[in-house]
């Protein structure tokens, strides 16, 4: 299927690896500009050139840290106003909410909530204006299941979460679309740190956690990267315009609801 995203632009958040960076590999082979942006510059420059060489597609990077203002600006500026927008941020630390300080807390907030929201406020005008835009998400299937040791992160992304509910259908009739991407358990850094918090916390070795993990997976897998990366190439292109505000839950089947 040709998704028309041939010669289109976009700026991905936390992307020199996971599931970030399986978005920008999906966009590019697409025929999308990419803007690169995270922390580690050696990385960065290293999943840079593998989408280069993977699918010949024009990308730039930006080392920093998207959840300051500088970061921010930085990123802004270096894509100019790009016509889609993925955020993604790595998750808070897991633990027990008795040990998280208010520093805590105001951290997952900023990194989870406040700065998604932000990218959107400098970009949602300029979408409008040309009348194309796609900004995805990348949330958690906590969202709507939440897992008990990641409570920050279920609070700061539940609140994007309603703050998106609400926009996406203020600006979906100038062709802009808003959608989160749920992940469930996917093969990444991420997985194997909650895996090793709950190891440390029931006194379960690593092995015998993920396993049980992988055993509650209705699939009896976990997901691979590449195939959230093509679900956030679909909500970008143009047969997508008719979906916005929806949360698309990757998990394998863990999630019992109907909606």
């Amino acid at each position: 299927m040709d998704l028309h995203l041939a010669g289109k632009s976009a700026l991905v958040c936390g992307s020199s690896k996971g599931l970030g960076y399986a978005c920008a590999m999906s966009l590019a082979r697409e025929g999308v500009a990419l803007t690169l942006v995270a922390r580690t510059a050696p990385a960065l420059e290293q999943a840079a050139q593998a989408i280069r060489q993977a699918t010949g597609a024009q990308v730039a990077v930006v080392a920093a840290d998207i959840t300051t203002a500088e970061g921010r600006a930085q990123a802004l500026a270096a894509s100019g106003m790009p016509d889609i927008l993925v955020t993604n941020s790595g998750g808070p630390k897991p633990g027990d909410f008795r040990d998280w300080s208010k520093d805590d807390w105001m951290a997952a907030v900023n990194a989870n909530m406040y700065t998604p929201i932000a990218l959107i406020q400098n970009v949602i005008d300029h979408m409008i204006g040309r009348r194309y835009g796609r900004i995805v998400n990348i949330t958690s299937a906590a969202v709507k299941m939440p897992i008990d040791i990641l409570g920050l992160s279920n609070g700061a992304r539940s609140g994007l979460t309603g703050f998106v509910a609400g926009l996406a259908r203020q600006v979906v009739e100038h062709n802009v679309t808003i959608n989160n991407l749920l992940p469930g358990p996917f093969e990444t850094d991420r997985l194997k740190e909650t895996a090793l918090k709950a190891a440390q916390n029931t006194g379960q070795t690593l092995e015998q956690v993920m396993q049980a993990r992988l055993d509650s997976v209705p699939a009896k897998r976990f997901g691979q990267p590449h195939e959230l990366g093509d679900a956030c190439a679909y909500l970008c292109s143009a047969q997508a315009g008719f979906i916005t505000g929806q949360n698309l839950v990757l998990d394998g089947g863990i999630y019992p609801g109907m909606l």
